[in-house]
Order: C-alpha cells, then sequence, then structure tokens
C-alpha cells in the first residue's frame, strides 16, 4: 500500500476559520482602547457588563462576516485588502495609544492635508513595532495560510449564521440604544478599520459637496485712497493660557510686553484642527459653504494680497503672491531655513514695492505644531529646558513637553516684535498686526495630547486661542470685548483697509 506523504502543513484551511482568526485577532490586538473607553462610560453591575459583551459579539461577527465576504468574493484581492487594512489599523492604533487621538471625518481631513515634513515627524521606533507585531506578522500567517473556500452553500450558511448573530445582539440591546447613541461618536472613531475607512468617504463627500465651486461675494469698493497694510498672523496651536500677556506666570512674551499699542483678546477658535480653524479666520460668517474667502476677495477688488506660508490647510487660494518656504528660501537666500522667521524676510520691501495702497499680508506659521516643539523654534530661543525630545509625547516628563512648548511660544513673541519693528518703519502707512492662531493645544491634560478632539467634547486647551493685535497709530481704538471668535477677522480686516461691502457687518468689526 502507497503511504501518503503529503506535509500536513500543505493542507487548506476552511475560510470560516480563517474569518474566524481574523476577527479574534482584529479585536485583541486593535480594540483595547475602544472596550477601555467603554467600559469606563458603562455604570458598574450587570447591564454594563451586558453591554461590553454585546459590543464585543457584534464586533466579532461584524469582522467576521466582512472578512469572509472579502475571502470568498475576492480570493487573491482580498487578502491583499485585508493586508493593508491591517497595515492601516497598526497604524491607527500607535495614534490611538501615542497621541490619545480620534479618528473621525475631521482626523481624516488632518491626514489627507498634512504635509510630508509634517507627516513624517509623527514617526518614532515605537510606531516601526507597532507595524511589524501588530500588522507584518498576521499578514504573512494570511498569505501561508492555504484557504478551502468551499462551496456557494457553505458561504451561504456562514454569512446567515453571522449576520443573524449581529441583528440579535444588537436588537437584544434595545433599551441600550440611548447610551450607544450617546456614545456613538467616541466609540465609532476607535473601531479599527471601519474608523478611517468611512471616515475617509465622509471627508472626501463633504470636501466634494463644498467645493463644487466657490460662491462669489458681492463686489467690495474701495472707499479711500489711504496707505494701509495690514499684517494677519495665522498662528498654529497656540494656546492662550501659554502667552504671558493673558497671566502666564512664566515671561514667554518679554517682547510684546513693552510693544506700546498692543491689545489682547480672549477668543475661542471654531474648530480644534487647521483646515477649520483658518477657513473660520477668512469666512464673512459662520458657514459649511465655501464661499468666497478673504484674500480672494479682496484680491478681486484691487487690494494687494500676499500669502507666505509654512503650512498648510487654507481653502483654495485665486490670488497671484502665494509663496511657500521652498520659494522663500530661493528669494532670500541669505535667511535662516527651516523656521518660521523666514516669512517675515523683506515684509518692509513686499509692502512698499507692491504699487498698492491697500496691501493684506497673511503669514501661515507652524511654529507650535507638535509633537516636535523643541525643532519649531531655532536654539537660542530655548529658553526653558531641558526640553522633550521625542515625538511619543506621552512618554516625556509633563515638564519637559511644556518647556518645549513654552519655547515656541517665546519664538512667536520674537516673531511678532519683528514684524511690528519692520510695520513701525513704513513712514506714511497706517498698519496693523493681528495675530490669531488656528486652535490651541492639549499638554498632557487629561491624558491628552496636542488637538483635533471634535468641539463638542473638546477640552478648553484645544479651543482657547490669543488674539493679539498692534496698530501704528495710537490713536486707533479697539472695542471693548469679552470674547471673540475667528469671525471677527474678516470684517476687521475690512473696516481697516477701508474697504465698502454689502456683507461688511460692524457688530463683528474689532476697531472703533
Amino acid at each position: 500500500m502507497k503511504r501518503n506523504n503529503r506535509n500536513p502543513a500543505g493542507k487548506k484551511v476552511r475560510i470560516g476559520i480563517v474569518a474566524a482568526l481574523l476577527s479574534v485577532l482584529t479585536m485583541l490586538l486593535f480594540h483595547l482602547p475602544f472596550f477601555r473607553h467603554a467600559a469606563g462610560q458603562v455604570e458598574p453591575g450587570f447591564n454594563g457588563k451586558m453591554i461590553l459583551l454585546s459590543l464585543g459579539v457584534i464586533l466579532l461577527a461584524g469582522n467576521y462576516l466582512f472578512y469572509y465576504l472579502l475571502l470568498y468574493i475576492g480570493r487573491i484581492v482580498g487578502k491583499l485588502l485585508i493586508s493593508f487594512l491591517f497595515i492601516g489599523n497598526a497604524i491607527g492604533l500607535y495614534f490611538i495609544n501615542t497621541y490619545d487621538i480620534m479618528i473621525d471625518d475631521s482626523m481624516m481631513g488632518n491626514v489627507f492635508n498634512t504635509n510630508y515634513a509634517e507627516a513624517t515627524s509623527y514617526w518614532s521606533f515605537s510606531a516601526l513595532l507597532y507595524i511589524l507585531l501588530t500588522g507584518a506578522i498576521p499578514i504573512v500567517l494570511i498569505w501561508l495560510a492555504k484557504t478551502d473556500y468551499g462551496k456557494i452553500k457553505r458561504f451561504l450558511k456562514s454569512i446567515g449564521l453571522s449576520l443573524l448573530t449581529v441583528l440579535v445582539a444588537v436588537f437584544a440591546n434595545m433599551p441600550n440604544w440611548m447610551w450607544i447613541d450617546k456614545n456613538s461618536t467616541v466609540l465609532g472613531s476607535l473601531i479599527l478599520p471601519w474608523s478611517y475607512v468611512v471616515n475617509t468617504f465622509r471627508y472626501y463627500s463633504a470636501e466634494k459637496e463644498k467645493n463644487r465651486e466657490e460662491i462669489l461675494l458681492p463686489d467690495a469698493t474701495i472707499l479711500n485712497d489711504d496707505k494701509d497694510v495690514l499684517v494677519l498672523v495665522i498662528g498654529e496651536s497656540a494656546r492662550r493660557d501659554h502667552f504671558s500677556l493673558y497671566g502666564y506666570e512664566r515671561d514667554t512674551n518679554p517682547l510684546l510686553s513693552k510693544v506700546p499699542n498692543l491689545t489682547v483678546f480672549k477668543a475661542n477658535s471654531s474648530a480644534t484642527y487647521t483646515t477649520a480653524g483658518v477657513k473660520a479666520m477668512l469666512d464673512y460668517t459662520e458657514t459649511d459653504m465655501l464661499y468666497e474667502i478673504l484674500p480672494n476677495y479682496l484680491y478681486r477688488n484691487g487690494v494687494d494680497v500676499i500669502w507666505r506660508s509654512s503650512n498648510w490647510g487654507q481653502p483654495p487660494l485665486h490670488i497671484r503672491k502665494f509663496f511657500e518656504e521652498p520659494e522663500l528660501q530661493v528669494m532670500y537666500p541669505d535667511a535662516q531655513s527651516g523656521f518660521d522667521g523666514l516669512l517675515t524676510e523683506g515684509l518692509k520691501e513686499a509692502v512698499t514695492e507692491s504699487g498698492n495702497n491697500k496691501v493684506l499680508l497673511i503669514l501661515h506659521t507652524s511654529t507650535s505644531h507638535g509633537p516636535s516643539y523643541n525643532k519649531k523654534y531655532p536654539p537660542e530661543f530655548e529658553v526653558f529646558s531641558p526640553v522633550c525630545n521625542t515625538v511619543e509625547m506621552s512618554k516625556a516628563p509633563i515638564d519637559e513637553l511644556i518647556n518645549a512648548y513654552d519655547n515656541t511660544i517665546v519664538y512667536t513673541d520674537w516673531l511678532l516684535d519683528r514684524i511690528i519693528g519692520d510695520l513701525k518703519e513704513l513712514d506714511g502707512w497706517e498698519s496693523c498686526m493681528m495675530f490669531v492662531s488656528d486652535h490651541g493645544e492639549s499638554l498632557g491634560e487629561n491624558n491628552l495630547y496636542m488637538h483635533g478632539v471634535p468641539m463638542s467634547i473638546a477640552p478648553k486647551e484645544q479651543y482657547e486661542i490669543p488674539f493679539i493685535v498692534w496698530t501704528s497709530d495710537s490713536t486707533q481704538q479697539l472695542k471693548p470685548a469679552d470674547m471673540l471668535s475667528q469671525y471677527n477677522v474678516f470684517h476687521s480686516v475690512l473696516h481697516f483697509l477701508g474697504i465698502g461691502s454689502p456683507v461688511y457687518d460692524e457688530r463683528m468689526n474689532i476697531f472703533r
């Protein structure tokens, strides 16, 4: 009799077993933050335990159904897609654990709008370990397994049972639907891969809808021939309570504190991420529509508009003078590169050589953007030390993290003072410098770092921002205000430059 010498390792594994293993791995490897948050929200007792058990059953059965369908219908393509998802899950888990983020549509907007330099600043050796241990190794196992796909009868049976399990678990939790609805935003942002897959589609769907065509505003009128220049400095991640101008115990504003005609306002940002914060500053009113933004509007109506940027996230610009760091470095080869001081080079000449009596110069900075705060300022601005040198902020001593962040505020102080100094030297011009941050920043409070938490649950550190104004005319008075918003910028700029417009709202203007 002939002996069967086939290697057992070559046996095929039934597709149901592969899908089940993938489902269990997905829950065990990637959903500890999900269950940790859910456990912190349920009431102690039997009902709380049933909610957690039901969530586990729904995740297991739902992922089983998903993986089974991908493998059966896609075969090799299905395995390829699952491989990409495991890598995506590993990256998502790294950011959730390291920066305590929530993966919603706004966070996916940050991902797709970030630049290379900013994206690479987040990576560390730990990130590679996440990808290797929770992503790459499971992928190898997926491809080593020779799958027995079975017949259509088995396919329909497996799909039916898994779908029935999900439905039973869902409807068994009908009394808890209010709890699920209340916590759905956070819980949904922690489910991998659904959080980044679904929210990617949500982000692009919203972008497609609002970017169909810019809605033009009614024509504006230049009301006088006075020489007026306003420099709008868009801050990045600058939180108000770390400016000594607002009472912070550390002297983070040694230069601005000595500048006459300087007024500080309290303000709240409209969002906790860059794209929405910048858009709010440039919009004439609070809206999700793509109305003509401030620089486009003024440029179309005869104002010389100059935009210099070391950042990203602005709405589409339709102006002639748009300069990013590489172009500015060519224009000013002797300037120090890699820092926002580059944005202020040749400022006086940019104004005097414009040939226009009305000039708006926008500087979009990146000075206080984490996680590498220590790389956002030149060495001579390291006033507070020692500083955090790791991108894994949760592992850094909190005092070192705050030292590095506070040094970025000291550098911001120098930048604004330099701008004011240049504006003072413009003979015959009425000048204004306006500094408004896009949002705030968490520095470990409640174990949160950086920004991006939805406004409905965001801590004050992520939306309390500075609004600082300087004018060259000591007689130029500003209205008292307990609290401003980013929407005050549009109307205040129009007023200062002497621009008349049907959309101008005197109530939103900060000048008398």
